[in-house]
């Protein structure tokens, strides 16, 4: 299992990578094409950067990655990345601002996950807590046939949260990247082609965005 884990970290500081998790995005892109040139992303739990990194590369100087942590990172960006420090669950008003400037998304990226306890249950709750998080922002800043990515511990609220949002994508689908570890109990929320917003995460202040080229 070193060998595992070393190979993937021994690629990404080849590649300038920060982490190794941009194997992860990597795979579920290729399979599912989800990032593409020109489109404008959110990447949320963004630290130290290496999604942030791999969406500036597929977008392009011509698109766009607002990227979101509560913690700063030293990696250098491209010019096409603006990061922000701040939390999600509670935004500062002026990166409410930068987000309203820059949707609607074509992409919402979640790679947050919650400070493990050791207890499987608990790391669990508090996982989907962060992908029901990450999906009302989804929610409210995602375009019309846009894609939103999400990292969930497995559990039994999982297939059921996934089934719950099927009716508002063309397609939702759990992915577990190969490059994840296999003693790894993350696995990632797929959902394509963004049909409508889900009404049970919108805010009575929502303000529609759809449309906006």
């Amino acid at each position: 299992m070193k060998t595992y884990r070393d190979y993937y970290f021994r690629k990404a500081k080849a590649e300038h990578y920060p982490a190794r998790s941009v194997y992860k995005l990597q795979e579920m892109d290729k399979a599912l094409r989800i990032l593409r040139p020109g489109q404008r992303v959110l990447d949320l739990g963004a630290t130290p950067g290496s999604w942030t990194l791999y969406a500036a590369e597929r977008v392009g100087p011509k698109g766009q990655v607002i990227a979101v942590d509560l913690n700063p990172t030293d990696t250098v960006f491209p010019p096409q990345v603006c990061f922000l420090v701040t939390d999600m669950l509670a935004p500062a008003p002026e990166v409410e601002g930068v987000l309203a400037q820059a949707a609607p998304f074509a992409v919402v990226l979640s790679d947050m996950a919650p400070k493990t306890t050791g207890s499987r249950i608990t790391d669990q709750s508090r996982s989907l807590a962060l992908v029901e998080a990450a999906y009302t922002v989804a929610m409210r800043w995602l375009d019309r046939g846009g894609h939103f990515v999400a990292k969930i511990f497995e559990g039994p609220d999982a297939p059921a949260f996934v089934r719950s949002i099927k009716p508002f994508f063309e397609r939702v689908s759990l992915f577990k990247p190969k490059s994840s570890r296999s003693e790894s109990k993350e696995i990632f929320i797929v959902g394509l082609g963004l049909r409508e917003r889900d009404p049970r995460y919108l805010s009575p202040h929502h303000e529609e965005t759809h449309g906006r080229t």
